[in-house]
C-alpha cells in the first residue's frame, strides 16, 4: 500500500474511532442523573467526570483544531481542572465543538501532513504526527473509561452506555 493510502486509511481510521468515543463521553455525561452528580468527588480518585469532560474538550479542541488546523481556538488547561458545576448542557456543547474540531481538522489533513512531525513539541519531544494522533485517541479512551466508572460509582447504575461499541465500526465494502 502507497504511503498516501496508509495515511488515508489512518486518517478515516481515527476519524472513526475518536468521534466514537466523543459519542460515548456525550452519553456518559447526559447519563448523570443530575448536574451535581457529574461533580461528585469520590475518594483516590482526582478527576471527576466534569473534569475529565472538561479536559477532553480543551485537549482535542488544542491539538487538532488550534494546532493542526490554525482555527484560533484558545485553550485553558488550567481551567478544564479548576472549574467546578459545569451544566451537563455545557459539558455537552463542550464536547460537540471537540466532535466538529476533530471532523474538520481531519477531514482537511493531508496524507503530507500525517506523515510529518507533528508541528508543536510534545514534552519537548518532536513527534510523527501519526503517532501522536493515535496517542490523542488513546488518551481519550482511557479518560472515557474513567468517565465511565466514575458515573457508576456516583450513581451506583450499572447500565452501560455502549461506549466503544463494535456496532459503531464501518463495515467492508
Amino acid at each position: 500500500m502507497a504511503q498516501g493510502n496508509q495515511a488515508d486509511a489512518l486518517r478515516a481510521a481515527l476519524r472513526t474511532t475518536i468521534l466514537r468515543e466523543l459519542g460515548a463521553v456525550k452519553r456518559e455525561i447526559e447519563a448523570y442523573p443530575d448536574d451535581a452528580s457529574v461533580w461528585r468527588t469520590i475518594p483516590g480518585v482526582a478527576n471527576t467526570g466534569g473534569t475529565l469532560a472538561l479536559h477532553l474538550a480543551g485537549n482535542l479542541q488544542h491539538f487538532f483544531g488550534a494546532t493542526l488546523a490554525r482555527d484560533g481556538y484558545t485553550r485553558d488547561r488550567d481551567s478544564e481542572f479548576a472549574r467546578r458545576d459545569v451544566p451537563r448542557k455545557e459539558l455537552v456543547a463542550g464536547i460537540d465543538a471537540a466532535i466538529g474540531s476533530v471532523d474538520r481538522t481531519l477531514a482537511r489533513l493531508t496524507s503530507d501532513t500525517l506523515l510529518q512531525a507533528y508541528p508543536e513539541p510534545i514534552a519537548k519531544r518532536t513527534v510523527p504526527t501519526t503517532t501522536f494522533l493515535v496517542h490523542l485517541a488513546t488518551h481519550l479512551s482511557y479518560h472515557l473509561g474513567q468517565i465511565d466508572y466514575h458515573r457508576r460509582a456516583v450513581t451506583g447504575d450499572p447500565r452501560t452506555v455502549d461506549a466503544v461499541s463494535v456496532r459503531e465500526l464501518p463495515e467492508m465494502a
